[in-house]
């Protein structure tokens, strides 16, 4: 019997050498999702593609994974329905160096987040202040406190090693029903740029606003303009009447919309949009707008180190969360070669050891 005992410990031992065999990283993975299907889906939705690196490299001591994720993203899918190349760079940790923000900026990226209190002249920092999207870690009362005009960052990552996380569908919910608007870090940040570049004048009753092209992503700017008239039409560049806009609208169009003292106009860049009054204005006043249409504040969902697009994104089909994506290229793992060396091992010597131990046993009691 000792001797049956010690042929079940020998199997155990040789399979738990097969099974604890380790595989090996190999080079890296692309994921087919950002152009097939979901990425397409994402960008019309007005999702945002960013980059977070490389798996498992740290961007900060491996600055060719800058510009690599940026080849790599491109390679795929534009960074938005504003513009081609990624602007958006998710840096883990608290600080940039002044090496890595060159690089950051030489490779065209003009954000980065989302722990960074702040970052070298050039770059604009977003920071996660909306807490998470995880159920059981989002906080409801940190959205509720959002400042007018803020952009509140949520983080969102759909899996953390083998462990899936699940989205808080409650507060998912309660988000969709706020009075805010749903966006990106490069959507937000290059509204409020263009808004601050469009240039009003006034003649006779019609007032003429017009935005120049922008350097970067071509995303529209808005205006508040008040006077005391009636509007009686709004024209585009081309002649055609301007769109307008409802106060539920929470992504980011081109139109307009009138309000008490006159009218919140969004424009796209490249164009002059004329507005017709029903008199002439004693005065225009205009502002620019860091929210679109008039809403309290604006808000983003950022899935970091996102992989997987489909993972990451399978859960929000239907949302009208809008998404900033840091697309973090994922290690291919492949299999080492050792295994099947060592599996065909185990099945010749576990036989064989079996055999020798129960003839060595039966001598042993027939003697």
């Amino acid at each position: 019997m000792r001797n049956r005992s010690v042929a079940g410990l020998l199997m155990v031992a040789l399979l738990a050498i097969a099974t604890a065999a380790p595989t090996v990283a190999g080079e890296w993975e692309d994921d087919s999702w950002l152009s097939n299907i979901i990425g397409p889906e994402r960008l019309a939705h007005g999702d945002e593609f960013g980059c977070h690196g490389y798996e498992g490299i740290d961007t900060i001591e491996e600055l060719w994974v800058i510009g690599a994720c940026r080849d790599y993203l491109m390679e795929f899918t534009n960074a938005s329905r504003w513009g081609a190349q990624p602007i958006s760079f998710g840096i883990t940790g608290e600080e940039v160096d002044s090496a890595t923000a060159d690089a950051l900026m030489d490779a065209g990226f003009e954000i980065v987040g989302d722990l960074l209190s702040q970052a070298p002249e050039g770059l604009i920092v977003m920071m996660r202040n909306g807490a998470s999207l995880e159920q059981g870690v989002a906080d409801r009362d940190l959205l509720e406190s959002a400042d007018e005009n803020s952009l509140v960052s949520i983080y969102w990552r759909a899996r953390m090693d083998d462990l899936k996380l699940r989205e808080d569908k409650d507060t998912m919910s309660w988000l969709e029903q706020q009075d805010v608007w749903f966006t990106t870090w490069g959507e937000w940040n290059h509204h409020r740029i263009s808004g601050h570049e469009v240039v009003v004048s006034t003649e006779g009753s019609t007032i003429t606003a017009t935005l120049a092209n922008q350097a970067s992503w071509a995303v529209p700017g808005t205006v508040r303009l008040q006077f005391n008239q009636s509007v009686l039409e709004v024209i585009d560049s081309s002649g055609t009447d301007l769109t307008a806009i409802n106060a539920g609208q929470q992504h980011l169009i081109v139109g307009w919309r009138e309000v008490a003292d006159g009218m919140v106009v969004t424009i796209e860049p490249g164009t002059t949009v004329s507005i017709n009054l029903d008199g002439e204005p004693e005065s225009v006043l205009f502002t620019p707008q860091e929210t679109f249409n008039g809403l309290h504040h604006a808000v983003t969902v950022v899935g970091h180190h996102t992989t997987n697009l489909f993972q990451w994104s399978s859960d929000f089909q239907g949302s009208d969360l809008v998404f900033t994506w840091l697309i973090e290229r994922s290690v291919q793992i492949e299999m080492n070669w050792a295994l099947p060396v060592i599996a065909v091992a185990v099945l010749i010597a576990v036989p064989v050891s079996i055999n020798h131990i129960i003839k060595k046993d039966q001598m042993e009691h027939s003697d």
